[in-house]
Parts: C-alpha cells; structure tokens; sequence
C-alpha cells in the first residue's frame, strides 16, 4: 500500500514492516491506539518525501478487508443472538462504551464536542483542504489498480485471518474449551467489537466482559476468563517483543515514551514538510 501511495521513492518491506511492529506492540500496552503515532513516526523515516495525511490514508485503505470481514462476522453474530443487547450493555461494567448507555447525556456533550472540533478545525485548515485531498488519495492509489489491491493486499489479509481463526481455535483446545468453528468465529467478534472504542490497551476489559456473556451456558465463567487472559497475555508478548526488536533496531532505544514523543514532536513539525528527529539522526549517526 505504501509503495503504491509513493512509486517514486524505496520503500523497503523491512521498514514498513518494522514500523507496524513497533505501533502493534505500543497498541498492545498503549490506549486510544497511541501506538498509531509511533507507527507513522517510523513509516516516514523509512520513505523519502513522504507525508502524514498520505501514511495515515494508507493506514485507512489498509483497513478495508478487516472491516468488511468484521461487518459480516457482526451481522452473523446479530443474527445468532449471541452479543448482549442494549439492555445487558449497563450490566456489564467491563465493556468500554457501556458508560454511554448509563450517561446519555455525557455521551452527547463528548459527541458534539467532537463535531464542533471537526467544524472548527475544517474552517481553519479550508485553504489546505484541496492539497489535503491530493495527499489523501495518494494514500489510496493502489485500490485503482484493482489487481494489484487483490494480488498484493487482499490475499494477505485473507491469510492474516486464516492464521487468526487458527490460532483461536489451538487456544480453544488449549484450554478445554469447546472448540468449532461456531465458537472461533464468537471469539473473533468479541475481538473484533473490543476494538471499536479502544479506550483500554487492546481492548482488555471489553473482550473479557463480551465472552463470558457469548460462551454463558455453555462453560464456566472461571474458564472462559482464564482463556481471554490467557489468550490476551501470549498475543500481547509476541506482538510486543517483536515490536520492541523492531524499535531497538529502528530508533536505537527501548523507550516508547521517548519514541512517542518524538513521534508527536515529529507531527507537529509535520506542516512543513520536515523530519528534524531524522535531521538529528542523521547528523548524529555522522
């Protein structure tokens, strides 16, 4: 995706892939996705003359598979009446987004909040809008190539969740939980609507809440935590060991705070064009 947003430039797949690492591992202890930053902090240093709004177009045309798989899963899962309603959401504390239901009125003050900041930051930024644009459908030049998108995007996402489904359903088995296609595909949900707000690291709380409402009746609740927990704990190891590799080799430290610092210094300074984080490497590498 990044190499079609930017034909001209190396795009090298150890650095594209080092910086997903690196923001995989930071979402995976970070909330509200703070790992994003971190991700394309690294992806810009990887490409020459590459910009923000491109980067994170490329993150949304990325998305595309996940979300229209997650769709069809969710309509599924409506149509088994497995997920808890509206009525069950204010009895359980543990999900994330369960605090608009018992306070509507919160919700909507944060909502519009929200909508008067997009206003507000439109009207500002109206006479960047049209290079805005530009950059954005840059991002997204490989889905106007259709073949292209199929031949190297789609089929990896689809590989992605085979692996995904496969490795539920080993850690179904693992803890003597009952393992079918029925049951990997809830876990996935579960997954899948942990994310949508992910006010905690990777959902953590929200996943745990969902499936011992989704697997009630048929395994002890006890179980059911023990395998979220369990399941949570060697996902996030792998993926933040890989991703701490990945930052060491990258930014040459361990620090995700000072790396996301540098990363939210690096968007700021992001308007003119310039990487000064890099700038320092460079002259402190020679």
């Amino acid at each position: 995706i990044v190499a079609a947003a930017y034909p001209a430039s190396r795009v090298r797949w150890r650095g594209i892939f080092g910086a997903y690492a690196a923001g995989a591992a930071a979402n995976a202890i970070l909330p509200a996705r703070g790992g994003d930053a971190l991700k394309l902090y690294l992806a810009k240093r990887q490409v020459a003359g590459s910009t923000y709004p491109t980067l994170v177009a490329t993150l949304a045309v990325e998305t595309l598979v996940d979300l229209v798989l997650s769709v069809a899963l969710l309509v599924w899962a409506l149509e088994q009446n497995v997920l808890p309603g509206l009525d069950a959401l204010a009895r359980l504390r543990s999900i994330d987004w369960s605090w608009a239901d018992r306070h509507p009125i919160g919700a909507l003050i944060v909502l519009l909040g929200v909508l008067a900041a997009v206003a507000v930051a439109t009207l500002v930024a109206r006479r960047r809008v049209e290079h805005l644009v530009g950059e954005l459908r840059a991002g997204g030049a490989i889905l106007r190539g259709p073949s292209l998108y199929l031949r190297r995007v789609v089929t990896w996402q689809l590989l992605d969740w085979v692996l995904r489904l496969a490795t539920i359903y080993w850690l179904l088995r693992a803890f003597h939980l009952p393992a079918t296609v029925h049951t990997t595909l809830l876990v996935q949900v579960t997954q899948s609507l942990s994310t949508i707000v992910p006010l905690t690291p990777a959902g953590l709380g929200t996943e745990q809440g969902l499936l011992v409402y989704v697997f009630s009746g048929k395994a002890a609740a006890t179980r059911v935590l023990s395998f979220s927990v369990g399941m949570k704990i060697v996902l996030m190891s792998i993926t933040v060991s890989v991703g701490a590799v990945a930052t060491a080799v990258m930014l040459r430290t361990l620090s995700w705070r000072r790396a996301l610092s540098a990363a939210e210094s690096s968007v700021a300074d992001g308007r003119s064009g310039g990487d000064p984080m890099a700038e320092k490497a460079g002259a402190r590498d020679t």
